[in-house]
């Protein structure tokens, strides 16, 4: 008889922690290898997490909705069938804090003691000992690898802010917050934990039901406000022809999806026009560092997916370089992995310019929020038909039916003027009412 550690792996180099989020086996279920077992959400992707082995589920370590550094044993499996069950092992008071009383980005649940878990006193050693940013130097500098990261991109010294996290630790959220804040009220985060500020906090009344946000609600919200707070937001909006791309698109998409197997929709058009305008319009594929501009020389392009328990961005790296084909297969094979959480967690980031299509659910327009690190995100409305005026054959004007929609472009106006924002949706809607037949 033997047993395996199942343990907390890290999705990233920048990934320090993850919040175990569901348990898809109990204790004494038979488990395949490979066989996913338990659900985890990070900073970067949810993910389910496989068996090492086959056998048997024999304790269970680490409860839902806990957050525990990688390489922490979140569970055992004994290898052969029928073994004895033990117990699960107990945990001390910081790890019943860790769970219940941290903020709902996750990073506050971090700086675990070896004496949580008795048997994961080697693999937290091996943390320590092994590599750069362990478990000490986060307490000492309180802050995860990642809140180290965001705080030297915008210049903060976070070693003498007070967290809401344990032993003082300053959180993503504490972080983000204090990025978000006025300058004149950033004292505010040397305040005792929960000083609130932001009013007061509503309050449940009777028979309202409360529940805990998700790690992804939890994280979108943070991103969305430290985006709003942070990047200068302006929106711009064009009406589109899209009547050309329709033809093309019902003329080939017979032959396109027998010979591809994927469906042909009018986002990879879309897609293909915004990258080669991007390349006329560095600005809009740029991220504001400081007092600097990073213009990105890589046009990778974040989809958002909406999923039932919340919003993911897949990204396509390297758009450039696919043909329509390429960019349908990969906007397939992104949003089916995210449905079924199956993404890596690179393959959510370094996104350098983002399309968020609210129009599959009906939606005119919308002023999308800009993600974090880059300077635009493209919004497509619904696409339907109008009656427009055009200029006819004998140059008269006539009513036709024409395919349309409208598309918004957010962009950060620290860098971005507004008239280089119209000339490049300008170009977009030059280039989709001119696509080329050879395209396809």
């Amino acid at each position: 008889m033997a047993r395996v550690d199942v343990i907390m792996p890290q999705m990233g180099e920048s990934i320090a922690e993850g919040t175990l989020s569901k348990w898809l086996k109990k204790v004494g279920d038979e488990v395949k290898r490979d066989e996913p077992i338990f659900e985890i959400s990070t900073d970067k992707v949810d993910a389910e997490i496989p068996a090492p082995s086959a056998g048997v589920l024999s304790e269970i370590l680490v409860k839902e909705g806990e957050t525990v550094e990688v390489q922490t044993v979140v569970a055992r499996i004994e290898t052969e069938k029928g073994a004895g069950l033990a117990p699960a092992s107990p945990k001390s008071p910081a790890a019943e804090q860790a769970v219940g009383g941290s903020p709902p980005v996750a990073e506050a649940a971090a700086a675990p003691a070896a004496s949580q878990h008795p048997s994961t006193a080697p693999a937290i050693a091996a943390v320590r000992s092994g590599a750069a940013g362990g478990i000490e130097e986060r307490l000492r500098t309180k802050s995860s690898p990642l809140v180290r990261k965001i705080a030297a991109e915008h210049g903060v010294e976070i070693a003498g802010m007070q967290g809401s996290g344990i032993q003082g630790r300053v959180t993503k959220r504490d972080l983000e917050s204090y990025l978000a804040s006025p300058a004149a009220s950033r004292a505010s985060m040397h305040a005792p934990a929960g000083a609130g500020s932001h009013g007061p906090v509503p309050q449940p009344w009777p028979g309202d039901s409360v529940e805990s946000m998700s790690k992804i609600r939890a994280l979108t919200s943070d991103h969305m406000v430290a985006s709003r707070h942070t990047n200068a937001h302006v929106t711009t909006f064009f009406e589109i022809d899209l009547t050309r791309v329709a033809r093309i698109r019902q003329r080939s998409r017979a032959a396109f999806e027998a010979q591809n197997g994927q469906k042909l929709t009018f986002l990879p058009f879309i897609i293909k026009v915004v990258v080669e305008t991007l390349k006329r319009f560095p600005v809009l594929n740029a991220a504001v560092a400081g007092s600097q501009i990073i213009y990105r020389k890589q046009y990778n392009i974040g989809i958002a997916v909406a999923l039932d328990w919340g919003l993911i961005v897949p990204v396509i790296k390297n758009a450039d370089r696919l043909s329509l084909s390429g960019l349908t297969g990969s906007l397939n094979d992104l949003a089916d992995r995210a449905r079924t959480k199956r993404l890596k967690p690179e393959e959510v980031q370094q996104a350098t310019f983002s399309i968020t299509n609210p129009g599959v659910f009906g939606s005119l327009m919308g002023t999308p929020i800009i993600p974090l690190g880059t300077s635009a995100i493209l919004g497509l409305g619904a696409i339907e038909k109008r009656a427009k005026v055009i200029p006819g054959a004998d140059g008269e004007d006539t009513i036709a039916i024409r395919t349309c929609a409208y598309f918004s472009l957010s962009f950060d106006h620290r860098i971005v003027d507004g008239s280089d924002a119209d000339k490049f949706l300008g170009a977009v809607k030059s280039g989709l009412e001119s696509f080329p037949d050879s395209a396809v």
